[in-house]
């Protein structure tokens, strides 16, 4: 089932990918949730039933031109605004990035390493990855010493743990159980 932020967030995608412009409405649409996370009151004041769809649009014309951001973002905006729809805004951006992941055949891997993974390393992780996936591999790395040597790949709800922590884990268990 579908939910609401993922019906807005196919729409902004169409459009994004029709003209052509996915990382710049990709950008803004970040920016413009950085700012809320900044200023809770400006996301009670768009929220509000109270203020005026008016005013809304002018407070949302005014930060996306000090922004720079597209006419894009900006109508966006004013669709989420008169659909009363500014508090999914947030989930809304999630279900936008995924989608443009899933168009653009890009999955995102969170990879934790006990230690700092030299270029080559993180290069034969992706290739090994990408032919696990059957998709092009975005990765983001992280650091965990109690990892104590190895790594833990989160793809999607798929988790590959190669590390000695877990390794010994196990062997702990199996030791255990005779």
């Amino acid at each position: 089932m579908r939910t609401i932020a993922q019906h807005y967030a196919d729409a902004l995608a169409d459009v994004a990918i029709s003209e052509k412009n996915v990382e710049a409405v990709s950008r803004e649409l970040r920016g413009f949730l950085t700012l809320l996370r900044e200023s809770p009151q400006l996301g009670i004041l768009l929220g509000s039933p109270a203020v005026s769809r008016a005013n809304k649009h002018g407070v949302a014309q005014a930060l996306v031109e000090r922004m720079g951001a597209s006419r894009t973002l900006r109508n966006f905006l004013f669709v989420v605004i008169n659909q009363r729809r500014m508090t999914l805004l947030p989930e809304i951006q999630q279900a936008f990035e995924a989608q443009l992941d899933e168009r653009q055949g890009v999955a995102r891997a969170s990879v934790t390493s006990a230690r700092e993974l030299n270029e080559r390393e993180r290069k034969h992780l992706r290739a090994a990855l990408e032919r696990l996936s059957g998709r092009r591999v975005e990765a983001q790395y992280d650091l965990d010493a109690s990892l104590i040597a190895g790594v833990v790949v989160r793809v999607g709800s798929t988790i590959y743990d190669g590390s000695v922590r877990t390794q010994l884990e196990r062997l702990r268990v199996r030791l255990e159980s005779r």
